[in-house]
């Protein structure tokens, strides 16, 4: 089972993070931010990947530093749970549609970590929570899990539904980027044969 752990504790939050990339999408998430645990409940339930999380932030400044972190700590547990990267299949893509909203998402979990985001919105807030946000948890996820990501909302018009996409897009990409690989399950799919520096 490839699975990963983080603790991370600063000023600013307090995160515990666990996760199984070979799990069946199960979830426990608090962040103390509603918006944000759906968004993570379904990361984790369309991946595939077992998601327990426990965050206790600032949420009296902004939501800033605890959506960030959760990005941090969930990246870095993911990245351990990778270890070697050894045998995956190492890319994914998904185009996944939500009523009028079509996004795509492309990845590669090459140790390169790389964010692309293409996504509007027409309204600052989700409920409580600023929309600018959300870019901010894609680049801490993407920085600390070692993963290029591509993120291009190509058309929508409900605000919810561009978010809920993006994340079962990278959702969905992750869940085949990460699959083993069964004609290579021993090699790191690389012609270096390690992931990671330079190109």
């Amino acid at each position: 089972m490839r699975i990963g752990s983080v603790v991370r504790s600063t000023k600013e939050t307090a995160i515990e993070v666990e996760l199984n990339l070979d799990g069946t999408g199960t979830y426990d998430v608090s962040t103390g931010i509603g918006f944000l645990d759906h968004m993570l409940e379904q990361l984790s339930r369309h991946s595939l990947i077992d998601l327990k999380l426990r965050a206790k932030g600032d949420l009296h400044i902004d939501y800033h530093h605890t959506t960030e972190d959760s990005g941090i700590a969930i990246g870095e547990a993911f990245s351990k749970a990778l270890g070697e990267r050894k045998g995956i299949t190492r890319y994914g893509s998904a185009l996944i549609p939500m009523d009028e909203t079509l996004t795509r998402v492309a990845l590669d979990c090459s140790n390169r970590p790389y964010l692309i985001w293409k996504v509007n919105f027409t309204r600052a807030k989700l409920g409580e929570m600023d929309t600018e946000l959300f870019k901010e948890w894609f680049q801490a996820f993407a920085q600390a899990a070692g993963v290029t990501l591509h993120v291009e909302n190509l058309y929508g018009e409900n605000n919810h539904h561009i978010v809920e996409s993006c994340f079962k897009a990278l959702a969905r990409s992750l869940r085949q980027a990460i699959e083993i690989d069964p004609r290579k399950a021993d090699a790191v799919p690389s012609t270096k044969g390690v992931l990671g520096g330079s190109l």
